[in-house]
């Protein structure tokens, strides 16, 4: 099942929106608009450090911030298979509960959970979760290739992105610092490559903190993101 004109012509024209954060809305937006689904959460990937980051949803509450959720993926069975096969996935009743981590589980009436992967050509950047649906009852494999298809065609989207702006915010060095944070590098692994100390990247990464008005590392990279200061 090939994706709709329609959907294909609501994606490209996320391309003329110039803010970063603008677009991961309406990328939101359009999801919801073009899909059954009653939420839509959306997570950064690194794949070198296995990491999931939460950054914005739409619910019927309206548009939240998620910068708080981290996950090793690799404790998510169904997301981790969307990301490492980059084609959408989708489980319902005992599975999800067998595959779905309990604080995804919202409220007791929710069964059913889709992780539709975003992805750069063959690298996966990101996922978009939904676990409240407009019709009940199994989404067909056909449906799950224009979910597939949906996240290859935003990928392409983000990936013309460039936030130079945002990027001069921070310097050199802390923007290689948070970059290697966001591909899930430890603090010895960095002092290791980069050659300088423990001491001195722990320094970078609280300034770079305090100048992104984040209150951690996890809403730190969240907020790069964001801003299309990192992909």
């Amino acid at each position: 099942m090939g994706i709709g004109s329609t959907i294909l012509d609501n994606i490209q024209n996320l391309e003329d929106i110039e803010s970063h954060e603008e677009k991961l809305y309406k990328i939101l937006e359009v999801y919801m608009n073009v899909f059954p689904v009653k939420n839509a959460y959306l997570f950064r990937y690194s794949p070198l450090g296995f990491i999931g980051e939460g950054i914005i949803a739409l619910t019927c509450h309206g548009l939240i911030h998620i910068r708080d959720i981290r996950d090793d993926i690799r404790s998510l069975p169904l997301i981790y298979s969307a990301l490492y096969e980059r084609k959408a996935k989708y489980c319902s009743g005992i599975e999800y509960l067998k595959q779905i981590n309990i604080k995804y589980i919202t409220t007791s009436n929710v069964n059913s959970f889709l992780a539709t992967p975003i992805c750069f050509g063959a690298v996966p950047i990101g996922y978009i979760c939904t676990n409240e649906f407009d019709e009940h009852g199994k989404i067909s494999d056909q449906q799950l290739s224009s979910y597939t298809q949906f996240g290859q065609h935003v990928g392409k989207t983000l990936e013309k992105t460039e936030g130079k702006e945002d990027a001069r915010l921070l310097s050199r060095r802390e923007m290689e610092v948070m970059k290697r944070i966001s591909w899930g590098e430890s603090i010895k692994e960095m002092a290791d490559s980069m050659l300088i100390s423990e001491v001195t990247i722990n320094q970078y990464i609280k300034t770079a903190i305090r100048k992104l008005g984040a209150q951690n590392r996890t809403q730190a990279i969240a907020e790069m993101f964001r801003r299309g200061m990192i992909s």
